[in-house]
């Protein structure tokens, strides 16, 4: 198995012990990323708008706070970007739209605002795809300037991948958070639907919108996320378990379940020859892998999840007619083609036929609950292999669907290498479990990675 490394990353809980010791400060990490900002943008082009001033200003702050030994939070001074569809009092938000051009919210969403509680530096807004979820931006991919980053969290992740930032904010409805982080080397999260608050992030999708948080390494995702559960919470929703400065503790798992689903008929054989290796070396770390070759309840419930995650296309069109409708009669084709087929899609769909869905995701949750009872979570792919050359096609959204209309818990692990391009690992759980999750991809990291 030819094994991810990427020597570009910067990891900030890597670097804080420095900063508690003095040998490092939060204003030389930034100057550090701010360097490779300046050097890698012109053609990566992350970034819709970036404020180094007030990053600069926050450093210092927060380089004071460590000399005095008062560091406010375990983010302390970690550079930040946050994908413009998250609103920032200070920085406009336009959501990749003509429609908002400058427009400007006047309070931080709930994740940039946990963030700066902590005394996090707020480097700039990241590209994304119109409103996460319409045509693409201009940023290139990490590794590749001639292929996609992914969307919709394109400039998130592109950014941690090139080591512009060790974190920066995304979204995912689909695919968004989990696809882009492999594609650009980096550790993606998508929590527990709800566990992570989406104040202030604008809407797609009720029942499918989930925060997601990118990173330089595990440890680097898990204090972000940790920060952003415990300072402002998620109304309704649990506290992320588990919650710390780092990951939890390494804890390898006894039984995951090897999924199948019709999105292995879109791959290459290298990248069949790639995740094969990975199972393998699963498997000679003693983690049994169950299957539908070894499990009939397995095969069903690949064939169940087949048949009903499309779905969620139709419960995203349906939750997208506010504001969505309002936006195209007030904006007219100012609001994008796919959008616009959205409103037509939803037009159709009757509130009968709403409420079915909403069963049928209740269904297929307790039958994935049932199935994995006794195991330690699911694996497959994040994606249909490395990513794709060009920019109109951001990648299949295939292997990502199941788990963001389900709502579940998952990982995208930097593990894996195809010509000198890296390709994540789908590592996925039940509701509420994010914790017990974090431990085993911790695991997976240290002992495969």
């Amino acid at each position: 198995m030819q094994r991810w490394r990427n020597p570009q990353s910067v990891s900030f809980t890597a670097a804080r012990p420095h900063f508690i010791d003095g040998s490092d400060t939060p204003r030389d990490f930034l100057e550090r990323c701010i360097a490779t900002i300046q050097a890698r943008e012109p053609v990566l082009k992350a970034w819709v708008v970036l404020d180094l001033d007030a990053a600069r200003k926050a450093a210092d702050a927060s380089s004071a706070r460590y000399r005095d030994g008062r560091p406010l939070s375990p983010v302390d001074g970690c550079p930040v970007g946050v994908k413009d569809i998250i609103a920032t009092r200070d920085l406009p938000t336009q959501m990749n739209s003509p429609a908002f051009a400058a427009w400007q919210a006047r309070s931080d969403a709930a994740p940039v605002h946990a963030m700066r509680t902590g005394g996090a530096v707020i480097v700039g807004k990241t590209v994304t795809t119109e409103f996460a979820v319409g045509y693409s931006g201009p940023t290139t991919n990490a590794f590749d300037p001639g292929r996609t980053p992914g969307g919709s969290s394109s400039g998130s992740a592109a950014a941690v991948g090139a080591g512009m930032v060790p974190i920066a904010f995304g979204t995912q409805t689909q695919g968004s958070t989990i696809r882009p982080a492999s594609y650009n080397g980096a550790v993606g999260y998508k929590p527990t639907l709800g566990m992570l608050p989406l104040g202030g992030v604008h809407p797609l999708s009720q029942t499918l919108d989930h925060l997601g948080v990118i990173g330089a390494t595990l440890d680097d995702v898990w204090c972000a996320a940790s920060q952003t559960s415990l300072a402002v919470g998620s109304p309704g929703h649990a506290s992320l378990p588990g919650a710390g400065p780092a990951a939890p503790a390494a804890q390898r798992p006894r039984r995951m379940i090897h999924l199948h689903t019709k999105g292995w008929r879109e791959i290459d054989a290298a990248t069949a020859n790639a995740f094969g290796g990975f199972t393998e070396a699963l498997a000679s770390e003693g983690v049994k892998l169950i299957s539908r070759d070894n499990d009939r309840r397995v095969a069903q419930l690949e064939e169940r999840l087949d048949a009903w995650v499309d779905e969620g296309l139709d419960l995203l069109a349906c939750e997208m007619r506010w504001p969505f409708e309002a936006y195209v009669q007030e904006h007219g084709t100012l609001i994008g083609e796919r959008i616009r087929g959205f409103m037509e899609r939803a037009r159709a769909i009757t509130p009968a036929q709403y409420d079915g869905l909403l069963a049928n995701r209740l269904r297929m949750q307790a039958e994935v609950r049932s199935v994995a009872a006794g195991t330690d979570g699911f694996v497959t792919l994040p994606c249909s292999g490395i990513a794709p050359r060009g920019f109109e096609f951001t990648g299949s959204r295939t292997f990502l669907a199941y788990w963001s209309c389900l709502g579940f818990p998952t990982f995208s692990l930097p593990l894996l290498c195809i010509d000198e391009m890296p390709l994540g690992v789908q590592w996925m759980g039940v509701d509420g479990q994010d914790g017990a999750l974090a431990a085993s991809a911790n695991w997976c990291l240290q002992e495969l990675g």
